[in-house]
């Protein structure tokens, strides 16, 4: 009988102990879903997710939101009007092809109306700069000073004439050219391209000829290599070089460092209006500016009567000058109207000096298109 109720308490009290220990498990169990950590939170980021910068922004709904357009501003609500191209604030071109960045660092209206080898003691009311070579290390300063104190933006070729970037075979010496812009590096002109009046780098000229380059011609990736080099030393200065824009334009060549191109119109090239056009398109094929402007020497039809300064060609009226430089101006892509070249005979005319003039006063209220498109 002792026996029994031995037995009997003994299992009593086995079974009060397994339903306490029962009763623990549980609740443990039951305060880790309450409060430890998800698997999900446990799981490595993916290294391929980017992490919105302030936590308050949600990352928008791309069901919600139509993908921005590279060319336009911050994308737009669905619900309102579609983003507006930023160009669209400025008049469009002849072509229908509106400007898409403007340079507003110069004080100076419009855009440059300016000559290849001018003198700063020719700026005035109406010559509003130059593209310059024959400068040094010496004298750069002094030249932008002047330039700056008439009211002048110049182009500024870096380098010496060709035959100081040439090899004894007559093609282009990329390492002599270095060596010649290198020579700058430690002159500061910080104060004149923060204000405009070094408006650009003459990178090379017509590298597209084989004939001036020793039978090869400058490739086109050598060009951008030039530009690049050039922008190491001085980045917000605008790389120029002239050349077809449709020679620019024919290579796989990606241009993140040339800036823009620079053609100058001839009347053997056609109507003015169709040349000015393909001259723009393929500037922006490649997403380059474009420097525009009149090869006033030796582009004319013959009308002037005036010989040009190559055999067989003849210099541009005034009339010429007139027509062709308002269609040309009337561009609002051009960055900047440049004729070539100087020449006080030419310059000295009265019919040159009025056509001149009149072509000053649209170059002045011309949209200030930036070169760097």
């Amino acid at each position: 009988m002792m026996h029994a109720l031995t037995s009997t308490f003994r299992i009593a009290v086995v079974y009060q102990l397994l339903a306490g220990l029962l009763f623990v498990i549980a609740s443990a169990c039951g305060s880790a879903e309450r409060t430890g950590p998800s698997t999900q939170t446990l799981q490595p980021t993916d290294s391929t997710t980017t992490v919105p910068n302030d936590s308050s922004a949600a990352p928008p709904d791309s069901s919600a939101i139509p993908p921005a357009d590279s060319s336009a501003g911050s994308p737009a609500d669905s619900s309102t009007t579609p983003p507006t191209d930023s160009t669209a604030t400025t008049p469009e071109d002849s072509s229908g092809i509106s400007t898409a960045i403007l340079d507003t660092r110069s004080r100076l209206p419009g855009i440059v109306f300016a000559s290849n080898n001018m003198s700063s003691t020719y700026f005035n009311s109406v010559h509003t700069g130059a593209k310059r070579g024959g400068i040094t290390p010496e004298n750069v300063i002094s030249v932008l000073t002047d330039a700056r104190a008439r009211g002048a933006r110049l182009v500024l070729k870096f380098s010496l004439p060709d035959p100081y970037i040439q090899n004894s075979d007559g093609t282009f010496n990329f390492t002599k050219w270095k060596d010649l812009v290198n020579r700058y590096r430690n002159v500061d002109l910080n104060a004149f391209i923060a204000d405009g009046t070094l408006l650009g780098h003459f990178l090379i000229d017509e590298p597209h000829m084989a004939d001036k380059w020793g039978g090869k011609i400058v490739p086109q990736a050598t060009v951008e290599a030039m530009a690049q080099y050039s922008k190491q030393i001085w980045p917000d200065v605008n790389t120029l070089v002239h050349t077809k824009m449709t020679w620019l334009a024919s290579t796989s060549v990606i241009y993140h460092y040339l800036d823009a191109g620079w053609v100058q119109y001839a009347s053997s090239k056609g109507p003015v209006s169709t040349w000015a056009s393909t001259e723009i398109s393929n500037a922006k094929t490649k997403g380059l500016g474009l420097v525009m402007g009149l090869n006033v020497l030796n582009g004319g039809n013959g009308s002037s009567g005036i010989r040009g300064t190559k055999s067989g060609k003849y210099s541009m009226s005034g009339s010429e000058l007139r027509s062709y430089g308002t269609t040309i101006l009337d561009q609002t892509y051009a960055c900047a109207f440049v004729l070539w070249e100087h020449k006080p005979t030419y310059y000295d005319r009265t019919d040159i000096q009025s056509a001149m003039s009149a072509l000053s006063l649209k170059a002045k209220a011309h949209v200030k298109t930036s070169c760097r498109q």
